[in-house]
């Protein structure tokens, strides 16, 4: 099975229900939101499954490309199809195995943008995004976006994060975390 990313270029997908591709027009939007942010960014996709998240984050100019997911057949096809979209400048990082202990790896690496696509029921949410803010992956200047069902849903809360927007596309939501700016009061005034 295959999908087409930036640029109509084919991707290679898992048959079956194994991994859930982030829609295409959830891609767009994200990508959209995200417009003039992803050149030479530092991009993080946890719960990779197909890669669509980073194989669009290569095609659409990000230096640094890491990818975790659990299952060892669509570590194969992400493996395949990034290295058929990476540029001889662009890298790229491909860890399998648990995201909580993954993440544990990264430690002292920081990413410019997050995405996270976990199994919706998974219970995966708050541990991994706490998991982010103790090992201060996400960049000062950095965002998550969170991908999740849009009913039932509570957004869990982080120490020195807030929700900087939430987005509703038909069965699928994102929420977008980003720390909090110690450097302005809430009124958005610089601080002394």
């Amino acid at each position: 099975m295959s999908l087409r990313i930036y640029g109509k270029r084919p991707i290679k997908t898992l048959p079956g229900k194994e991994t859930r591709p982030t829609s295409a027009r959830v891609r767009e939007a994200v990508f959209n939101i995200w417009q003039g942010e992803i050149v030479g960014c530092r991009w993080l996709d946890l719960c990779a499954g197909s890669g669509s998240m980073g194989a669009e984050a290569l095609c659409r100019g990000a230096s640094l490309v890491v990818g975790i997911e659990q299952s060892s057949r669509a570590c194969a096809i992400i493996q395949e199809n990034w290295q058929q979209l990476a540029s001889n400048e662009q890298q790229w990082q491909l860890l399998r195995g648990d995201v909580i202990q993954q993440l544990k790896i990264l430690s002292g690496k920081q990413f410019d943008r997050i995405y996270f696509d976990p199994p919706y029921a998974s219970g995966l949410y708050q541990p991994v995004l706490e998991a982010i803010a103790n090992y201060n992956l996400l960049d000062p200047k950095g965002e998550i976006a969170a991908e999740h069902n849009p009913q039932g849903w509570t957004p869990p809360v982080i120490t020195n994060w807030e929700i900087s927007r939430q987005k509703v596309y038909g069965n699928t939501a994102l929420t977008f975390y980003r720390v909090i700016d110690s450097t302005t009061d809430n009124d958005g005034d610089t601080k002394s």
